[in-house]
């Protein structure tokens, strides 16, 4: 079995942080956009713990518990958003949803 190194686990967070940043740039539905964030979140608190691991102190995995924490908020008030702008628009694609007004 290979030992996982500190390089691996960057170039993997690093991976999944450039996937959400282009779901992000390129998709229309919001749902996905929304996805995409909490894709590239994961990815910072995946580079939070594998630097807390290389320097072997618990710092590291305390942030991504509060990270965590606060994104499941996040979620909720995002998603709770999301279902009233289609109730009021009746679309979820972010093209159509360009104003605040009726």
């Amino acid at each position: 079995m290979i030992p996982a190194t500190l390089d691996g686990h960057l170039l993997v967070s690093g991976a999944l942080f450039a996937l959400g940043l282009l779901g992000v740039l390129l998709r229309r539905n919001t749902l996905v956009v929304f996805m995409c964030l909490e894709l590239m979140l994961v990815a910072s608190t995946v580079a939070l713990v594998a630097f807390s691991r290389y320097n072997g102190i618990l710092d590291g995995n305390v942030f991504v518990f509060f990270i965590l924490t606060v994104a499941a908020a996040e979620v909720a008030v995002g998603l709770a958003i999301i279902v009233a702008l289609f109730r009021r628009r009746q679309t979820v694609q972010v093209d159509e949803l360009n104003s605040l007004r009726n």
